[in-house]
């Protein structure tokens, strides 16, 4: 099989996403639920949701729990607050699933993950939630990723919806395998998962491949050290739900929200200089990226 295409500009402006019209409301640009965050780190889900939001997203719910869920409605006025029951230590609980199935399928896009507590909980949760879940594009991040060995069948009745963001730790949990193997052929890690799972995987890295269920791949080494902290994939993750709920296909948000990930990026080193920009500063440039783009 053939190796990665590079991944620039060019590309994405010969495949331009969908654009509202000037009449559009908020409902037909598209409604995102982001589900994830603990008590401990509540600020996953407000990064995932700002940045669907900047994504071009009209509507957002965030859900997380409970204990947690009026500070993120302060946090986020834009957005419908959820909270979601919860264990004792403040991960959302496996009782989630009833909530989510109903406020997913509803929604135009569903990010699961960012922020959430791993173990039994979320193992539980997805274990419950993937099967009776109908409609929504799925974008799994975080702790959703490190279960889907065992979810693979469910994963895979959401066909043809469904978008993946590991790193490289996450991937090696998913193909049940070794950081150094993963490490050696990314690419090829990258075209196992999107074929066990039939979804589009986004194999995070310096050097980001994004592959089909198919093995069609594509690759964007185009980041920079500045991206390499705390929350940067939950942006990434939302920008990329915000563009399925706009009504990009996987394929499509998946490769234009690493490239809008990175070029915001980009705007900040130029900006500020290689490292200390924070994730919260990458949401703000998106609509700058999206406007060059258009001209």
């Amino acid at each position: 099989m053939s190796g990665a295409t590079p991944l620039d500009a060019a590309w994405l402006r010969r495949h331009p996403l969908p654009q509202p019209g000037n009449d559009a409301d908020k409902n037909s640009r598209g409604a995102v639920l982001v589900a994830g965050g603990c008590r401990e780190v509540p600020g996953a889900v407000l990064l995932a949701g700002t940045a669907a939001l900047r994504a071009g997203a009209g509507r957002l719910q965030l859900a997380s729990a409970a204990s947690v869920a009026v500070p993120l409605a302060l946090a986020v006025p834009e957005a419908r607050v959820i909270g979601l029951p919860e264990t004792e230590e403040g991960a959302v609980a496996a009782a989630a699933a009833e909530v989510l199935a109903r406020r997913g399928g509803a929604a135009d896009a569903l990010l699961l993950g960012p922020g959430m507590m791993g173990g039994e909980p979320i193992s539980a949760l997805l274990a419950s939630l993937l099967p009776r879940l109908d409609g929504p594009a799925l974008v799994l991040d975080g702790a959703a990723l490190e279960s889907l060995s065992r979810q693979q069948q469910a994963v895979r009745r959401h066909a043809g919806r469904v978008v993946i963001t590991p790193h490289e730790g996450e991937m090696a949990r998913l193909l049940e395998t070794g950081r150094d193997t993963v490490r050696a052929d990314p690419l090829g890690a990258a075209r196992e998962a999107s074929g066990r799972l039939q979804a589009v995987t986004v194999m995070k890295g310096g050097c980001t491949h994004i592959v089909t269920p198919e093995g069609q791949a594509w690759r964007h080494d185009a980041g920079n050290a500045g991206l390499a902290m705390s929350g940067s994939g939950d942006v990434l993750a939302g920008v990329i739900a915000g563009l399925l709920a706009r009504g990009a296909p996987p394929l499509q948000a998946a490769l234009w929200g690493v490239f809008l990930h990175s070029e915001a990026g980009r705007i900040l080193l130029e900006r500020q200089g290689g490292i200390g920009f924070l994730a919260r500063d990458l949401p703000a440039e998106i609509p700058r990226v999206l406007a060059s783009m258009a001209g």
